[in-house]
């Protein structure tokens, strides 16, 4: 990290090397566009190397990348809905590939949560952050990342049982 603060091209090939899978994933869980996802990580990791100067060394790298990825994932979610609800076409998302551990009908319900409520729901228990380190990535009380969790879970309840068939 220090190489990397200073300017090192190799530290930052490595840092962008360990750091863009996961950067990505974020993004997709949260917007469910392929293209989209690949954008707002890229401009995550540009951000965070502008802003390395600032970064603290004795946090890990991930969750403070994580944090500014999530972060422009809802950003660029609430402009899409602001977009669609104006009529204004934005093109077809890109065709989602949903990560392997996530079935098709659990994707799908994922996609239907607010933004807000999904972030949550993709830094919990799809990026394995808890309800305290997700509080902090998102600057919210816990108290909001536990009742944004909870709701986020009775919703997907609720859109899963309807796909299973009676």
């Amino acid at each position: 990290m220090r190489e990397a603060q200073a300017g090192s091209r190799e530290a930052l090939t490595a840092l962008y090397d360990a750091h863009w899978r996961g950067a990505h994933r974020a993004a997709y869980l949260v917007v469910h566009d392929t293209d989209a996802a690949e954008d707002i990580a890229q401009d995550a990791f540009l951000a965070a190397i502008g802003a390395l100067d600032r970064f603290d060394r004795r946090r890990p790298f991930g969750p403070w990348l994580h944090r500014i990825v999530v972060n422009r994932a809802i950003d660029w979610a609430r402009r899409e809905a602001l977009r669609r609800a104006a009529g204004e076409s934005g093109g077809e998302p890109s065709t989602p590939r949903p990560p392997e551990q996530i079935g098709d009908a659990a994707m799908t319900a994922l996609a239907q949560l607010p933004p807000e409520q999904r972030a949550v729901v993709v830094l919990r228990y799809l990026l394995d952050y808890t309800p305290g380190e997700v509080a902090r990535m998102l600057d919210l009380p816990r108290g909001t990342v536990n009742s944004r969790l909870r709701r986020a879970l009775d919703r997907l309840g609720e859109l899963l049982e309807a796909e299973v068939p009676r």
